[in-house]
């Protein structure tokens, strides 16, 4: 094993350990979920996974949690995603999009909140959805994806962006994951939480603040 893979997979466990989000080309935020505080951190040299098969990467979980409600999975590109959007059949007045990854702590620490969300304003106008950062080429990380989201019973709208890994941070204009996006019926963006500003940083509690203002019409 090579002293760059050795410090790569170093980072990827700490980042595990000690609830880290890591941005692009590796760059790692400390979090404190207590006073949800980033702070930047030396970038580590990452290692591109090897390719996996297509076939394993692509398939779609389909599993019940008590509710007999359907928990999935679906891969898209981010053309696609913002078509999706748009074109929701079910014509919600907002859309709210939480974007996370199995190897980010605070997302998977702040999900609850997305759960919880969609429970209290699906039937209001909102629809929510997941996205995530895993690396679609990667089976052990769309696997444990899926465990997560069926551990979380996230029935709400779950997709994995299909593009390359990191490519997904410039699509979306993003230094770091956790990040929220609410866009409008027209599939616009009308708003955006991030951890790019050290000195701004969100929480999940804003981000219904803002929910209910919107639905609300203020």
């Amino acid at each position: 094993m090579t002293a760059l893979v050795r410090t790569t997979w170093l980072a990827l466990l700490t980042c595990s350990l000690a609830g880290i989000g890591c941005g692009p080309q590796g760059n790692m935020h400390s979090y404190d979920a207590s006073t949800n505080q980033n702070v930047s951190a030396p970038a580590t040299p990452t290692v591109t996974s090897p390719a996996a098969s297509s076939t394993s990467a692509g398939a779609s979980v389909n599993d019940k949690d008590t509710a007999g409600a359907a928990v999935k999975l679906e891969k898209v590109s981010y053309d696609e995603f913002l078509k999706r959007v748009a074109a929701n059949p079910d014509k919600p007045r907002y859309t709210m999009v939480d974007v996370w990854a199995t190897w980010c702590g605070p997302c998977k620490e702040n999900f609850p909140h997305v759960v919880e969300m969609n429970h209290k304003y699906s039937d209001k106008g909102l629809a929510v959805a997941s996205i995530s950062f895993d690396d679609p080429a990667n089976p052990k990380q769309v696997e444990d994806a899926e465990a997560f989201l069926r551990e979380k019973k996230a029935t709400c709208t779950n997709y994995l962006l299909d593009e390359g890994e990191g490519v997904g941070f410039e699509k979306f204009n993003v230094n770091g994951i956790p990040a929220v996006f609410i866009y409008g019926p027209d599939g616009r963006e009308v708003k955006r939480f991030t951890m790019d500003d050290p000195n701004n940083q969100f929480t999940y509690d804003q981000v219904e603040q803002a929910v209910v203002a919107l639905l609300e019409g203020k």
